[in-house]
């Protein structure tokens, strides 16, 4: 390959622009704030589920960029969003007076936080790297065993609190403060504004992953995913460039932990659980590992629908019942997930309207009922489709 440079990417350009999935640089953008300003007139309930939202999107990219683009399939990620969340709480709880003091009582809010992002981001760079070096030259099971290993070894950490940092079960409460600037005052953690600054993080962050995937480097992460041993022919470091995107993926998941614990304004051990690891994984699943925007698609579904299911308290105890059937129908006939079935949606319409252009309403229908007919057989002979076409995948 040409981007590379003895067995790696050429770091000149490594992360730079290439065009994929038809999507462009202002159609994203265009997108993304068609999204924001539609949002911010909502109730404010919404407001906040959707600010919750975005949160989980990000979670669910930033963990498919190890998974949909390596093929690793890690269970422990939410070590690093739980890394994210308690470096923003313990800058917050023991260093806001001492930055207050450094920028101003103004300001002293919005500095704490980004300086706690950064602790945040910091923190789990410090784990990933690490965690990171020794997982990836593990395979399939044994990887996603050994970050479930280490994931529950830090879960286990901020239980004990044998540092006394963490504060135990209990957690970090956040205060978010309100910042003044110009004579304006901005309660940081109001839910409207606390939305725009979530929105503007996961916007920007969630394009600065559409970019590395869209990269030479990406490029290289997928050739990985498809034949490891054919991509180690051709002169790639396998392990090295599963370990980078280990760490840039945790780093990603890292700011989205930053961000819920502003959200909820407190940082728990739940936060690092196992079971927070799963979240990512349905999410991609339900969306489609093989799309950029399934993790994205998939993470709305996920969240809506279990909060649909919370507006019924006979039905929340079994919320795991629906998404368990919810998994096994996206499975067994959705192979490349809701996204998948939705390129394959938009397939089958542009054909009813060609059939429709040839011989009008009446070959229109003969076509619906065709395909549908062949559809129906297909699903009980056990031959589902697959998810359709590429078209608008990651892998074109």
């Amino acid at each position: 390959m040409s981007t590379q440079r003895d067995g790696l990417v050429d770091r000149i350009g490594a992360f730079g622009r290439q065009a994929a999935d038809g999507w462009t640089r202002e159609r994203f953008v265009l997108v993304s704030l068609v999204v924001l300003v539609l949002v911010s007139f909502a109730p404010r309930f919404q407001v906040y589920l959707f600010t919750e939202f975005l949160i989980i999107a990000l979670f669910a990219v930033a963990f498919n960029l190890l998974y949909g683009y390596t093929g690793l399939l890690s269970f422990g990620h939410a070590m690093f969003f739980g890394a994210g969340a308690y470096g923003l709480a313990i800058v917050m709880r023991d260093y806001q007076a001492a930055i207050g003091d450094a920028v101003g009582s103004g300001l002293a809010p919005l500095a704490t936080f980004v300086v706690g992002g950064l602790a945040g981001l910091l923190l789990a760079l410090v784990l990933a790297v690490p965690v990171g070096y020794l997982s990836v030259r593990l395979e399939e099971i044994y990887f996603a065993l050994i970050t479930l290993a280490f994931g529950m070894l830090f879960y286990s950490l901020l239980i004990q609190d044998p540092y006394g940092l963490t504060d135990g079960t209990d957690g970090i409460f956040i205060l978010l403060g309100t910042v003044e600037l110009g004579g304006a005052e901005f309660r940081l953690g109001e839910r409207r504004t606390y939305y725009y600054l979530t929105a503007a993080v996961v916007v920007a962050s969630i394009y600065a992953i559409w970019r590395i995937v869209n990269s030479p480097f990406g490029t290289v992460c997928k050739a990985i995913r498809e034949s490891p041993d054919r991509a180690t022919a051709l002169g790639v470091n396998v392990t090295v460039h599963r370990w980078m995107t280990f760490v840039v993926s945790a780093l990603f998941v890292g700011v989205a932990g930053v961000l819920i614990a502003g959200f909820a304004s407190v940082a728990t051990p739940n936060e690092a659980h196992w079971t927070m690891s799963a979240t990512p994984v349905v999410a991609t699943v339900i969306g489609g590992a093989t799309y950029f925007g399934g993790p994205i698609v998939g993470a709305f579904v996920y969240h809506y629908v279990r909060w649909l299911i919370s507006r019924f308290p006979a039905l929340e105890a079994y919320w795991e019942l629906f998404f368990g059937i919810m998994l096994i129908v996206v499975v067994l006939y959705f192979k490349r997930g809701a996204a998948g079935g939705l390129v394959m949606l938009g397939a089958w319409l542009r054909d009813v309207r060609a059939a429709y252009d040839r011989g009008g309403a009446s070959a229109a229908a003969a076509f619906v009922r065709e395909s549908i007919g062949e559809k129906v057989t297909a699903a009980a002979n056990g031959l589902a489709p697959t998810g359709g076409s590429d078209d608008g995948g990651v892998d074109r």
